[in-house]
């Protein structure tokens, strides 16, 4: 009696050590700030032009063909679609850790004992069943089913499939932010050629006009009213024109195979209606108001899944410093002849048995995991904040620079206008004698610059119409 009671105060002492022992720690924890302003200048419309699907937004058919064909063939996109089905097959994996594992197992073998041993001298001395020695060698047949499950007092394990199914969550608004991406870079791709089109030919009409110059030219050196210097001036001229269209034709191709690049297929020419782009308007933008930027954008709903996650990792890493409890149990037939296997109860075996696990002693590496899981949760959390900064900075800059983009296009416009007068003002008073062919030249280079300038104003309002579309969380849909 007293050696009973001495065992269940042993017992009891090391349950209240173990206990005592499963205390975590306290960290600082962080809360995610998501105020953002009201609006973004004065405009505090809720009309998002990101709610609009890039099918819609983008109507160019050749646009949307290199588009559906990247969807389908892109690599890197299809590497991330992998990711996905990995970051899948993970919360399959974590879920079945707090289920219960059931395994059947069958055996069978054979097993022969020293006579001077303690086995062998107890099989000689002893009956298997009544009259009946142990046979020699002694077989072994076995069929069990058998169960093991951690009771997931802690939640230990439920939180590790929670956070195992956001992150696969945050995997897919990866991949979304990935589509928008590529979308956009295809797009800004796709009007930077129609860009170098119309500016390969303008290269082409300024070679055109220059030419027609220099034989006016060397008629008038003929004529003796100019000399060999302005004709020379003016087939150097000619000269550099046509180096640009060579630097301009290179451009092309090397865009052509970027776009073909993002698509997933190998160099070709990339079909194109280069006639309409100077006719070409940018959607009206509806930049709606801050806050919906916070479901828009997959990339700050992938960076708050990311956070949810690291803070259900922190509870994991908590739960660690608490006991663990396991039940294991099995059940079969056992016998050393598979006549007798179906001989009940004689051949019946089970087991049942629980185990109590806790930390007692050398905890570093569980509180290092600890404390590693509550500094990711705190990076996370300046993760999330940072993307909403960025968000909000980048449609507030791309607002500002559609704006601006228009003024700016319409003044070169303008300019254009007055340039492309100019020339054939220049030439009649160069004809007559009273220009120099300085101020021809001039001119002429000039208005090739403004032109050029003209066509990248309008590429660079093109982009800006599909950086801001992207900004506030379109293309993905």
């Amino acid at each position: 009696m007293r050696n009973r009671l001495k065992y269940k105060y042993i017992v009891v002492a090391g349950l209240l050590m173990a206990f005592s022992a499963c205390t975590a720690p306290e960290l600082a924890q962080k809360v995610a700030n998501t105020d953002v302003p009201d609006r973004y200048y004065s405009d505090q419309d809720t009309t998002n032009t990101a709610n609009m699907q890039w099918r819609e937004y983008f109507t160019d058919p050749y646009l949307v063909s290199l588009i559906d064909t990247a969807l389908s063939n892109n690599q890197e996109l299809n590497i991330t679609l992998q990711e996905i089905e990995i970051a899948r097959n993970e919360v399959s994996a974590k879920k079945g850790e707090y289920l219960p594992s059931v395994n059947l197992r069958a055996g069978t073998g054979v097993d022969k004992v020293g006579r001077y041993t303690r086995n062998g001298a107890l099989e000689a001395n002893t009956d298997i069943e009544p009259g009946r020695e142990f046979p020699e060698p002694l077989g072994d047949f076995m069929v069990v089913a058998y169960a093991t499950w951690e009771v997931d007092v802690w939640r230990k394990l439920r939180n590790s499939k929670k956070a195992a199914l956001t992150r696969y969550l945050s995997s897919v608004d990866g991949k979304n932010f990935m589509v928008t991406n590529l979308i956009a870079e295809i797009a800004n791709s796709y009007y930077e050629l129609l860009a170098l089109d119309n500016q390969l030919d303008i290269v082409k009409q300024n070679i055109v006009i220059q030419s027609d110059a220099l034989k006016i030219v060397k008629l008038q050196k003929e004529a003796a009213r100019v000399t060999e210097l302005a004709v020379r001036k003016f087939e150097a001229e000619v000269y550099h024109t046509r180096s640009l269209q060579f630097d301009i034709q290179q451009r092309i191709i090397e865009t052509e195979n970027r776009i073909n690049f993002l698509v997933g297929r190998y160099p070709q020419s990339v079909e194109r209606d280069s006639k309409t782009f100077n006719d070409l308007i940018p959607e009206q933008i509806h930049s709606g108001i801050p806050s919906q930027l916070l479901a828009n954008r997959p990339d700050i709903r992938q960076a708050e899944l990311e956070l949810q996650a690291s803070k259900l990792d922190v509870q994991v890493a908590r739960a660690r410093f608490y006991p663990s409890v396991g039940i294991s149990a099995g059940v079969g037939l056992q016998a050393f002849n598979p006549s007798f296997l179906l001989k009940a109860p004689e051949s019946l075996l089970y087991s049942l048995a629980g185990d109590l696990m806790a930390p007692l002693i050398n905890k570093n590496e569980i509180k290092a995991t600890y404390n590693n899981a509550n500094a990711k949760q705190i990076q996370a959390v300046f993760n999330y904040e940072k993307t909403i900064l960025g968000a909000f900075v980048e449609v507030a800059n791309q607002l500002s620079n559609i704006e601006n983009l228009k003024q700016s296009y319409d003044l070169k416009a303008k300019e254009v206008d007055a340039l492309s007068q100019s020339i054939s003002i220049s030439n009649d008073l160069f004809k007559s004698a009273r220009a120099d062919y300085m101020e021809v030249l001039l001119t002429q280079r000039d208005a090739l610059e403004s032109k050029f300038e003209l066509v990248e104003t309008k590429m660079q309002q093109m982009n800006a119409m599909v950086n801001i579309y992207k900004a506030l969380g379109g293309g993905w849909n």
